[in-house]
């Protein structure tokens, strides 16, 4: 079970955003991933909790920030909740997309394992609905991802295998380079991998 801890900041001018503690692993069903985010300062910012289907799509999300909670999961594409501060208000949403994204680092591992993707295969586009901070407000965008490279190194706790991702914005054309080492982030726009405690899992 990886845990471990990501540093976020904005990718434009590297002004520090948060701290991600994480843990992670597969499970009977897939993949779950747990989060709590703290502040440059300490403070408590808010917490992720996804969970995903052998097939990679989204069974459960569950996103607080700023007093902003979302619920959502994929149900005739993807449906959430999105509930105000003072717990009155809830909004509920709909759209034809295949899964979540955010800041977290846990919404690339869940995009790559749902479009399992191979080094020879063409570029594939995803829509995918986006939890914008601070007040997870819902976006919806097209991405293209590629499987650029797949690499194996050695390590003291045997081989680790690297994929490298291009990651393709659609509306604006904006290219990045996702690295992933099973379920762990190794390096992508705004993520930094700060700690690990133990080898990212294999997903099958």
């Amino acid at each position: 079970m990886p845990r471990g801890r990501y540093s976020l900041h904005d990718p434009h001018d590297h002004t520090p955003l948060a701290d991600e503690h994480f843990h992670c692993a597969p499970g009977p069903s897939g993949w779950r991933y747990v989060s709590q985010l703290t502040t440059p300062s300490g403070e408590h910012a808010g917490s992720v909790d996804l969970a995903l289907d052998e097939l990679g799509r989204p069974i459960r999300l569950e996103l607080h920030a700023a007093s902003w909670q979302v619920r959502g999961a994929a149900l005739d594409g993807v449906t959430w909740v999105r509930t105000d501060p003072t717990g009155t208000e809830a909004t509920e949403g709909n759209v034809h997309a295949h899964a979540f994204t955010g800041t977290s680092p846990a919404f690339l591992v869940a995009t790559a394992r749902l479009l399992r993707l191979t080094p020879d295969a063409s570029a594939t586009r995803v829509r995918l609905v986006a939890f914008t901070d601070p007040v997870l407000a819902p976006r919806t965008l097209d991405q293209s991802w590629a499987l650029m490279t797949r690499e194996t190194h050695a390590t003291d706790n045997g081989p680790l295998t690297v994929d490298e991702y291009q990651v393709t914005a659609l509306d604006t054309g904006e290219q990045n380079a996702v690295h992933i080492a099973g379920d762990v982030i190794l390096a992508a726009p705004g993520i930094e991998l700060e700690d690990l405690e133990s080898p990212p899992s294999t997903l099958a």
